[in-house]
């Protein structure tokens, strides 16, 4: 009998490790570290350098595990408002898997260790921008402008901004016009992708007490917004062929790309007014990452062409 509650035990043991292991990868939001991983290997390859492939490895990984760090911080300081969303209630931390104090050590964990090792491997610049990665996600972003104020997403997406751009450093140990197109590219990306969301998810922002445009602004200057901030990707997705870094390679099915996003837009701006149509901002939300995704593997096609 003694033999049987041991197993038991044990086996219960390990369940719950393999629970909390599990919890602390998830509040690292993998998803987000995927894009950060893809865009920082586009940052890193279209540079042309002849850093070593295991270097350019391990600083893609570093830079991913900083992204990881900082989205563990922002789970950490948003917990209370994790709970009240559909959307985030089955985090680790509104679960009860992981504790506040847990996940804030092992943000500040992960943070220390990225850029450290970032700087070890790689170099002072690329450590240098990853540590304000983080630190402008969590207190730029997270801390300051998400609870007050509908343009959080705007200034808060040059966090999300910044990954290719070190991909970039990783390579060159320098900063040029060149990655700033992968800059711009994201942070005009950002507004449409996340207004789009909140549209169709307002009520749990409204829960939440969080800002979001639909909320502070009303449904007609959410999409007239949308609409804007689609259209300014034209110009932006232009930059880098005026500036020499890419060919028409990138550029036709880039703009391509582009106006059908802005008639997506156009499609939500123009239903009926102080409305909208839920299946369009869905639509909209699910073309702009594939969208993102697609103008990055221009970038890369390009490059290699």
């Amino acid at each position: 009998m003694s033999n049987t509650i041991r197993k038991r035990t044990a086996s219960i043991s390990l369940l719950d490790i393999g629970i909390f292991i599990k919890s602390l990868y998830l509040l690292m939001k993998p998803r987000v570290m995927s894009l950060v991983i893809f865009t920082c290997a586009v940052g890193f390859l279209t540079s042309n350098s002849d850093t070593s492939t295991s270097d350019a490895l391990i600083g893609i990984f570093l830079v991913a595990l900083g992204a990881g760090a900082a989205g563990c911080l922002n789970m950490w300081y948003e917990s209370d408002l994790d709970a009240l969303m559909k959307r985030t209630c089955l985090r680790p931390i509104p679960t009860g898997k992981i504790n506040r104090n847990q996940a804030l050590i092992f943000g500040i964990i992960l943070s220390v260790i990225s850029v450290g090792t970032l700087y070890y491997f790689s170099n002072l610049l690329s450590a240098s921008l990853l540590l304000l990665t983080i630190l402008f996600y969590l207190f730029v972003y997270t801390i300051w402008l998400k609870r007050k104020t509908p343009q959080n997403i705007v200034i808060g997406g040059a966090a999300g901004a910044l990954p290719p751009v070190i991909g970039w450093t990783i390579a060159t140990n320098s900063i040029s016009l060149e990655p700033l197109t992968f800059f711009l590219i994201i942070f005009f990306w950002t507004p449409s992708h996340f207004w789009a969301l909140s549209l169709y998810k307002s009520d749990d922002y409204k829960k939440a007490k969080i800002p979001m445009l639909p909320l502070t602004n009303g449904i007609e200057s959410t999409k007239l917004n949308i609409l804007i901030y689609s259209l300014i990707m034209i110009p932006t997705i232009i930059f880098p062929y005026a500036i020499g870094f890419v060919s028409l390679v990138f550029l036709i099915p880039s703009l391509i790309l582009t106006f059908y996003y802005n008639f997506l837009c156009f499609e939500l701006y123009n239903f009926k007014k102080n409305k909208f149509n839920s299946k369009k901002a869905k639509s909209i939300f699910g073309y702009s990452i594939l969208y993102l995704f697609l103008i990055f593997v221009l970038f890369l096609i390009d490059s290699l062409i």
